[in-house]
């Protein structure tokens, strides 16, 4: 599949954004202090990584499928509370950790709206939609470990 000039830049602005949430979530992963966090960060990880796989297809004429290789049930897991209602230097590292992500998250969501729009091929905008759906899982998932330790109010 042969991808217009606008199509293959944008793919460009997304792979990028992908390998910074790939680098920011391993990198989180071995600051965080709760293990849950660490376990979710790495998961999260794993899934920002098929997506540079897929945005990596696209980029060499591939069309994958939505969904193709990508985790179900994004944004259902649930949380025990590890901290408590008082701070502490490891709840206030964590949620840092959380709040950075989070607005990565954002960001990554927001471009793969636009890109929604943008791209003419009805498959790829399908495959686009579906991994910014992921993203929204993720967002969700971050803010519900943060809701299940006080940190967001």
């Amino acid at each position: 599949m042969q991808l217009t000039q606008k199509e293959s830049g944008l793919l460009k602005d997304l792979k990028d954004q992908e390998r910074i949430c790939i680098e920011k979530y391993k990198k989180h992963s071995s600051e965080a202090c709760d293990p849950q966090l660490k376990n979710l960060f790495s998961q999260i990880a794993g899934v920002e990584q098929q997506h540079l796989d897929t945005l990596t297809q696209i980029e060499n004429g591939g069309s994958p499928s939505p969904g193709s290789g990508s985790q179900s049930g994004q944004g259902t897991q649930s949380f025990t509370p590890t901290y408590s209602s008082q701070e502490s230097e490891e709840k206030k590292n964590d949620c840092y950790l959380c709040s950075d992500v989070l607005s990565t998250e954002k960001h990554a969501s927001h471009l793969y709206d636009e890109c929604v729009f943008e791209f003419k091929d009805q498959a790829l905008r399908d495959t686009l939609n579906h991994i910014q759906k992921e993203e929204q899982g993720h967002g969700k998932m971050i803010y519900d470990y943060m809701a299940a330790n006080g940190m967001y109010s």
